[in-house]
């Protein structure tokens, strides 16, 4: 961040953040690669034959992290897995680019960064403030001195600003060639023409799969394995553990809950009696903040509210619980408070809002906002001093006016709240805020009720000590005494205790398990540990975890034990398919196919909605088999053969084949549009495609 940094020391009130840009959902920072990297970090995985360095990632990681600012728990894993992410996407992609040949040239540079197509957070740097518009003439000052730069100084330019520019312009090219190439011929469209107006009407006879019960079809290994083999591509799986665990709670106890209740009930007396509420908040260190404020009863939470709002001042009511807070609550005053506020001002800043660097002399700031009022006073018009004086970007094209709910009343600053939501329509007076002198006028306030200032001690119910030592001991004897995942069963069925068994695969660099959201650690430790071995205890959240492996699973296919939920219903829908198909075989006519389940003959088509884009077939449901058949000619003179869908086997005629009315011109030519839009959407999927034909090791559990 040190190049901001300089920028800023160059005089301008300049603020350049690090320049984002999002490509196909990941976004492009740094994307030097690694062969601009000095360092000697361990190889955390490999990218269609090019080494990645562990400082590599850890560099991407530490800039999102500067950027997000503090992040913690399950934010971290996924600000992780984004920076892998893009350096995964920045290696691919610049190889593409390097195969079509495509090039960044300087003067494309300049082009860019010195015109309305600038990156925005660059054309915010150097937007001129009393025109609004980006300041070429100063972001080529900068990037003169900029270019003089040296070192690591000239790095940080590269890596935030040029680097990420040269990929998103490459990028653009990219996309723009793909594009470019999507094509809709005419026979394409002629052909979409035709099938979209030809419909079919139809006979069927229809059988369920439940017409068979399922105790009565098994299903064994061999044909789980024999199926799964024949479609890889659906069943194949990435490498990964099976786990269960068990968990012992150490949530606060009830014990606990009546310690926090009486803590909070011996400050009662002494909250009543003292005078300042805001330093007995403070002193008592309550688990919620003093607020000055009022609030209408409308926006009260608590479902104690109605007690509360009728308390006299000075009265205290409690204690109570509140979310995870034992809670008690002390009445100070109540006002009337509007709903809403509408009003204007004209704002002279002495400090830059984004820095909160000085701008001007506050003395300076006064005189000028003092002669503002007697101008207005003197019958000046108060959008003229707005457009003329007034350092509010955000309001100057709006007369000055902003319209505030009560709800956005601590998000203002306060003098500026107050003065508008506790004073009077009609008033016009200047007021000091951090920002600098405001002349304001409230012109409407609406819907008044009863607000109420209330002060709160609140203690988190917190888990003793006593608690935790049992749930850790609890989940030490479990981890001590069953040594293996079938030892687990034998002890939580003892013990009456609940293991859970997590039925998705976890992966090497996952984060959670189940409802664990911060689980990588023990993550971790399964893709060390064996088969069948159990963990030490894990604190995790609020619980200690023993957790075991089930099973490691290598990529491929699955054996037929953890591939059954997933494959049975449909090998064994198979078996019916092929059962059900033997009986049917044999009728020449509908009525004879009907007669062997004792199933009634259907029609469907008769509205025109078996087309060959419908989904679904009224009164059937989603059957493509069957839409494909129904335009069969051959069927229009003989019943189909038995076809195996996906709720049951089918026996159709075909009654007719006719046409819909022609649509409109501009029904074919929304269509088309429609049709194009799609194709040339599609392309910009393409970087799932190369990274599915990339070869990406990944290693990441090295250091994380």
């Amino acid at each position: 961040m040190q190049i901001i940094q300089n920028i800023r020391e160059k005089g301008s009130a300049i603020v350049i953040g690090v320049i984002a840009l999002s490509l196909i959902g990941f976004i492009m920072m740094d994307s030097r690669s690694a062969n601009n990297r000095s360092g000697t970090s361990t190889s955390i995985g490999k990218i269609n034959g090019e080494s990645i360095d562990s400082k590599i990632l850890i560099d991407k990681v530490k800039k999102i992290e500067d950027q997000r600012g503090r992040v913690t728990g399950s934010e971290l894993y996924q600000v992780r897995q984004s920076a892998w992410d893009q350096l995964v996407a920045e290696i691919i992609l610049n190889k593409e680019f390097e195969k079509l040949g495509l090039v960044f040239s300087p003067k494309e540079l300049s082009s860019i960064m010195f015109s309305d197509d600038a990156p925005q957070t660059l054309k915010q740097a150097f937007t001129d403030k009393a025109t609004g518009q980006y300041d070429i003439e100063k972001a080529r000052q900068w990037w003169i001195q900029a270019k003089k730069a040296k070192g690591d100084q000239r790095d940080a330019i590269d890596a935030q600003i040029i680097e990420p520019l040269k990929l998103q312009t490459l990028a653009n090219k990219y996309t723009s060639l793909l594009a470019a190439s999507a094509y809709y011929p005419t026979w394409m469209q002629q052909q979409d023409k035709a099938d979209n107006k030809t419909f079919s009407n139809i006979s069927y006879v229809a059988v369920p799969y439940n017409t068979i019960s399922d105790s009565t079809v098994k299903v064994s290994d061999e044909e789980l394995i024999d199926y799964m083999s024949k479609h890889k591509n659906i069943y194949k799986q990435d490498g990964g553990r099976y786990i269960s665990y068990v968990s012992f709670s150490a949530n606060p106890s009830s014990a606990d809950t009546t310690k926090t209740i009486e803590l909070v009930a011996n400050l009662k007396q002494a909250f009543v009696a003292d005078t300042s509420a805001k330093a007995f908040v403070a002193r008592n260190m309550s688990a919620i903040k003093f607020d000055d404020s009022y609030t209408a009863k409308s926006k009260l939470t608590m479902a104690q509210k109605d007690t509360i709002a009728g308390l006299a001042n000075g009265a205290v009511y409690g204690p109570y619980l509140d979310g995870k807070n034992i809670v008690l609550a002390k009445m100070i005053g109540n006002r009337q408070l509007p709903d809403s506020v509408k009003c204007r001002h004209i704002l002279i800043a002495t400090s830059n809002p984004q820095t909160g660097e000085p701008t001007l002399n506050d003395s300076i700031a006064k005189a000028r906002i003092d002669s503002i009022e007697t101008a207005i006073r003197g019958g000046e018009d108060f959008n003229k001093m707005v457009l003329m004086y007034s350092d509010d970007q955000g309001s100057k094209d709006k007369k000055g006016e902003y319209d505030f709910p009560s709800t956005q009343f601590t998000t203002l600053a306060r003098e500026f709240a107050e003065a508008i939501f506790y004073g009077n329509t009609g008033d016009k007076k200047i007021v000091k805020t951090n920002f600098g002198y405001h002349y304001l006028e409230v012109l409407s306030q609406k819907n008044f009720e009863t607000a109420y200032k209330i002060a709160f001690v609140g203690k988190e119910i917190l888990p003793s000590d006593e608690t935790i030592n049992l749930a850790n001991t609890q989940a030490t004897k479990l981890s001590g005494e069953a040594r293996t995942a079938k030892a687990i069963e034998t002890y939580t069925a003892k013990n009456g205790l609940r293991k859970i068994d997590i039925p998705t695969l976890v992966k090497e660099n996952d984060y959670q398990l189940g409802s664990l959201q911060d689980a990588r650690q023990l993550i971790k430790w399964a893709f060390e540990a064996k088969q069948g071995d159990v963990s030490e205890a894990f604190n995790i959240e609020d619980q200690f975890i023993v957790a075991a492996v089930e099973k490691i699973q290598p990529e491929g296919l699955p054996d037929a034990k953890t591939a059954r939920p997933m494959a049975e219903l449909t090998v064994r829908n198979l078996k019916k398919a092929e059962e059900i198909s033997k009986k049917l075989l044999p009728a020449s006519t509908l009525d004879a196919a009907a007669a062997v389940y004792k199933v009634p003959v259907g029609v469907a088509g008769a509205d025109s909605s078996i087309t060959f884009i419908a989904q679904i077939i009224n009164g059937i449901g989603q059957e493509p088999k069957l839409i494909g058949a129904a335009f069969d000619k051959t069927y229009q003179t003989k019943i189909s053969a038995p076809i195996a869908g996906t709720n049951g086997v089918y026996v159709l005629k075909v009654n007719s084949i006719g046409n819909k009315t022609a649509d409109t011109a501009e029904a074919l030519a929304m269509q088309a549009s429609e049709k194009t839009k799609t194709m040339v959407q599609t392309t910009y999927s393409f970087f799932e495609s190369l990274k599915k034909a990339a070869n990406v090791q990944d290693n990441r559990s090295k250091i994380y």
